[in-house]
């Protein structure tokens, strides 16, 4: 049985709780980061409490953990489940109160919830066969740089992807290409550039994104952030998506279009086990 972090205790799964009138729970007022685990250690740690800092910010919530903190109770959580390879959720709301639109942070004390999950990560066998997705109008607020647990319009997308046969959505915008439903969208020209869409409150300036663009910069591959439109997705010689718990996968086919020979590209091969080297370096 999993052991989670609930407010300054650890505890079975089946005992952890919150209360019901938690905000996270009423009002989505809560947000969270995913890190990633390979041998019992934390991927690009820093960078998700970074953006951890930064969605706090961005709502007026109090963060009341330092990084040394809430580095411990990461790796704690790890080292009580035992895990090797999998992900860490971590989540913190504004606390809980009757329910109500308005909100005194003062009055309330926040709540801080760390569980980890197993999955094959380095291994998974979507590397190997490449991931199909659809294109999907992109109907989120108008704040998605900013990663709160307000993800039932990305949830829905994904499900019109597996009705769909396919595997996930990418939203779309005016014919412009914005971001996977939990990951970045990335395309490989014929000329052999890495493009990707620029930052801004209309993305999730994901963290592997971040690395994956440093790594290959450092390595004297050719990058654009720039937008780019779903019918130039369709033309691209390879095809990918980034996240903390997929690190890059193949985008082999995108609206039932076939990108480049419908094959994984040797490009994304060779990006990923780039990323996996790197980040697995710096790991903490």
């Amino acid at each position: 049985m999993r052991i989670v972090y609930v407010n300054g205790e650890y505890k079975p799964e089946n005992e952890a709780t919150v209360s019901v009138f938690d905000r996270g729970f009423l009002f989505a007022d809560a947000v969270y980061e995913g890190i990633a685990v390979v041998d019992g250690k934390l991927i690009d740690f820093p960078a998700h409490i970074a953006r951890l800092e930064r969605s706090c910010k961005a709502l007026d919530m109090p963060l009341n953990y330092n990084y040394e903190q809430l580095l411990e109770l990461n790796r704690q959580v790890v080292a009580r489940n035992d895990l090797k390879e999998g992900f860490l959720y971590f989540q913190i709301s504004r606390g809980a109160a009757d329910r109500d639109f308005a909100f005194d942070n003062s009055a309330l004390t926040q709540s801080v919830v760390i569980f980890c999950q197993p999955k094959s990560i380095i291994n998974n066998p979507v590397v190997e066969t490449g991931m199909s997705v659809i294109t999907i109008d992109d109907l989120r607020w108008g704040r998605c740089d900013i990663k709160t647990v307000q993800l039932l319009y990305p949830s829905l997308a994904k499900m019109e992807a597996k009705k769909q046969g396919a595997d996930d959505a990418w939203f779309v915008k005016d014919g412009i290409v914005m971001e996977g439903t939990s990951n970045n969208a990335f395309i490989i020209t014929k000329d052999d550039v890495i493009v990707t869409r620029p930052t801004s409150n209309e993305i999730l300036p994901g963290i592997t994104r971040a690395a994956i663009l440093q790594y290959a910069g450092e390595n004297g591959l050719k990058i654009e952030e720039r937008q780019f439109s779903k019918d130039e997705a369709y033309q691209a010689k390879e095809a990918f998506i980034s996240s903390a718990t997929t690190f890059m996968f193949p985008v082999v086919k995108i609206d039932g279009h076939q990108v480049g020979d419908g094959k994984v590209g040797e490009h994304v091969k060779k990006l990923r086990a780039l990323y996996i080297e790197e980040s697995i370096k710096r790991a903490v």
